[in-house]
C-alpha cells in the first residue's frame, strides 16, 4: 500500500464522516483539506490521539482580503507515517475568532500569539496571547492585514531623515567598475 492510500485510510479510520473529495494531495505525503471552524479542534483532537498526528509543525495565516476572511492552516505531523497532514478553516475578517489548541499542541500559544499580534485573530484562553511577542511597544493596527497601509503609517510614524538620495543601480555599478571611462565600456 502507497503512502497516499495509507494516509487517506488513517484519516477515514479516525474521521469517518470526512469525504475523501476534500482532500487535496500536494506529494503523496503531504494532503490539505478544508474544515468547517466548528469541527477542527474536534477533528485535530482525533487526528492527534487516534491517527498519530502528534506533532503541529506550523500555524500561519493568510488574509483573504477579498473574500473578507482569514484562512488558518494547522499543519500536523505522523512521524511513524512520514505524512503531514495540512486543515484549512476560514475565519470571518470582521471577528477573527478561533479556539485555542494549547491544550493539544504546547508549541500552539507561540504561534497563536504570532497571529493575534499581526493579523489580529483572537484564540481566547491561550496563554499570554495579549503579551507582545514580536511588536513590543507597537500602537498600530495588526501589519500584516493586507488593508495595512505601510507607506502611510512609515509617512505618519517616522519623521524624514535629511541627505537621503536615490541612486539608480545601473548607473552605479558601471561608474564603480569603470571609473576611468565615466562610467562607460571600457571596449574599444
Amino acid at each position: 500500500m502507497d503512502r497516499q492510500t495509507r494516509l487517506i485510510e488513517r484519516i477515514r479510520a479516525v474521521a469517518p464522516e470526512l469525504s475523501t473529495d476534500v482532500l487535496e494531495f500536494r506529494r503523496p505525503d503531504l494532503v490539505f483539506m478544508d474544515v468547517e471552524k466548528d469541527v477542527l479542534v474536534a477533528l485535530l483532537t482525533r487526528l492527534r490521539n487516534e491517527g498519530g498526528f502528534t506533532h503541529l509543525v506550523l500555524l500561519t495565516a493568510v488574509d483573504w482580503i477579498e473574500d473578507k476572511v482569514f484562512q488558518l492552516t494547522y499543519l500536523i505531523h505522523n512521524p511513524e507515517e512520514g505524512v503531514d497532514l495540512g486543515a484549512r478553516v476560514k475565519l470571518d475578517r470582521d471577528l477573527p475568532v478561533m479556539r485555542s489548541l494549547h491544550h493539544l499542541w504546547p508549541t500552539a500559544a507561540t504561534y497563536q500569539r504570532e497571529l493575534k499580534e499581526m493579523f489580529g485573530i483572537d484564540f481566547p484562553g491561550s496563554p499570554r496571547l495579549d503579551r507582545p511577542l514580536i511588536l513590543e511597544g507597537w500602537e498600530g493596527p495588526p501589519p500584516y492585514r493586507r488593508d495595512f497601509d505601510t507607506l502611510r503609517y512609515a509617512e505618519e510614524t517616522y519623521f524624514p531623515r535629511p541627505g537621503r538620495s536615490t541612486i539608480d543601480p545601473e548607473a552605479h555599478m558601471r561608474e564603480r567598475r569603470y571609473p576611468d571611462n565615466g562610467g562607460g565600456n571600457d571596449q574599444a
